[in-house]
């Protein structure tokens, strides 16, 4: 048995908390809500987020000092946007060595960076190479079912990665290792876009021509800038690549996608927030993809489609229309030429 503390009582960290919780941890979820502590712990329910009741020995916590004392691993899930401020208020007040995992997919506007980037910056107690990373396809509400799930926990440090699979493997919840922390945190976070645009193409009532397009045509984006910022192309055809397009890009659990469809019937992005009263990771990655590929000149065009719709917006017929008019080329140039570079002798 471990000591954890699961940082970030949205949806996704009740779930993982559930998990460990099934495995016999000792699990102490933080929040920054008293409030909602309170409420976990009288309750064992967490409503707002997940309509699932939570196992007992699951403990919510508003103090954060009180949540990590003597723990084992450290899991951090709260939205892109509080990485920093969470990472900060962490480092004052770490002692020992725990395992630190983060299981937040997206990048930061601005700087461009990923969660583990910006975690590194802001701990000095942790070093970046111990960082451990989980992602995959993974619903919280299905995992909070206990239903059939598989992810990847990615770390340079190999021993790392290997303790946070001990940690979360069981019957439902399978877990494998990679050393790609690149690829995983790209994969995650960048399918959080073309989730937006299945949703928008659904809320214009195409069909799954379109969307399997989409989706197909997404997946060379993502692998054209994963494998520019140094992420090995093969990550992408796994778990935290096709495997969270899959799930995130045809679900209605998926908020990404939710909120793309409401986008593509129409409703502004404040209208389409406001009603999902939730973080929706892909609105900020668009954001920060889009400033990379204009940066770095990387062709992206349904990224950056779904940036004007976002961000400008302009109308998703016309985004649709302008997509479909790009001059011809050969299908399989991307991802072909990228593997052909990576492994020629």
């Amino acid at each position: 048995m471990k000591k954890v503390a699961v940082l970030g009582a949205g949806s996704w960290g009740t779930a993982l908390s559930i998990v460990l919780a099934d495995n016999g941890h000792d699990v102490r979820l933080w929040t920054h809500r008293k409030e909602q502590a309170d409420k976990i712990n009288t309750t064992h329910k967490n409503e707002h987020y997940l309509e699932i009741m939570i196992p007992e020995r699951i403990r919510a916590y508003a103090d954060m000092q009180e949540a990590i004392q003597d723990t084992d691993v450290i899991l951090l899930v709260v939205p892109t946007k509080a990485i920093r401020e969470v990472s900060q208020q962490l480092n004052t007040i770490l002692t020992g060595n725990p395992t630190i995992i983060h299981a937040t997919k997206g990048i930061e506007p601005g700087t461009l960076k990923r969660v583990s980037q910006m975690m590194d910056e802001e701990m000095d107690k942790v070093k970046y190479e111990d960082i451990v990373v989980l992602s995959g396809p993974s619903h919280a509400e299905e995992v909070g079912l206990r239903q059939p799930t598989t992810v990847t926990v990615a770390s340079i440090n190999e021993e790392q990665a290997k303790i946070a699979q001990d940690t979360f493997f069981n019957e439902v919840f399978r877990v494998y290792t990679s050393n790609d922390v690149i690829g995983i945190e790209l994969g995650g976070a960048l399918k959080n876009i073309i989730a937006l645009g299945a949703g928008i193409s659904d809320g214009l009532g195409y069909g799954d021509n379109a969307k399997a397009a989409l989706i197909t045509r997404g997946l060379a984006e993502i692998t054209r800038l994963g494998t520019y910022l140094g992420a090995n192309p093969l990550s992408f055809l796994g778990l935290p690549g096709v495997g969270d397009l899959i799930v995130t890009c045809t679900s209605v659990h998926s908020r990404n996608w939710r909120a793309g469809n409401l986008l593509g019937k129409g409703k502004s992005l404040e209208e389409v927030l406001n009603q999902m009263g939730m973080v929706v990771e892909g609105v900020r990655t668009a954001e920060a993809a889009y400033q990379f590929a204009e940066q770095e000149d990387i062709e992206m065009p349904i990224t950056h489609g779904i940036y004007e719709i976002i961000h400008h917006q302009k109308k998703p017929k016309e985004v649709v229309e302008q997509l479909m008019n790009r001059s011809k080329r050969e299908e399989m140039d991307d991802l072909a030429t990228l593997l052909k570079n990576r492994y020629a002798r």
